[in-house]
């Protein structure tokens, strides 16, 4: 069985091999990117689907790289946590197992945003 499908941007998993963020996983995710939009700091997500990682990429404007990508990798569930923040530069802000806290490093941001 192929499980590979014609996608616009080529070639890619098809939607039951690749990772996806479930719904109680994007409430968080949501509500975040909610209050930053708001605050003006943030201007468009997109989120990708893939076979070892799901990705929600968070812009500051639509035509850029992503600022931060918040990272779900199954498999590291038993080691370092399946969730990372991962800023700009590559570089991992943040890693766990539970995405509320993992999210809190970008919630600093927010508070020194209002102050």
């Amino acid at each position: 069985m192929n499980k590979y499908v014609s996608t616009i941007g080529g070639i890619g998993p098809t939607s039951s091999d690749a990772v996806h963020f479930h719904r109680t996983e994007l409430g968080p995710i949501m509500s975040l990117y909610g209050r930053m939009v708001a605050a003006g700091e943030w201007r468009d997500y997109g989120i990708s689907p893939l076979k070892d990682v799901a990705i929600f990429s968070i812009f500051r404007r639509a035509a850029e790289h992503p600022i931060y990508r918040i990272e779900k990798r199954p498999k590291l569930r038993r080691a370092q946590g399946e969730y990372a923040v991962i800023g700009m530069d590559g570089r991992i802000l943040k890693r766990g197992h539970d995405l509320v806290s993992v999210l809190r490093v970008l919630e600093r941001k927010l508070i020194r945003i209002v102050d």
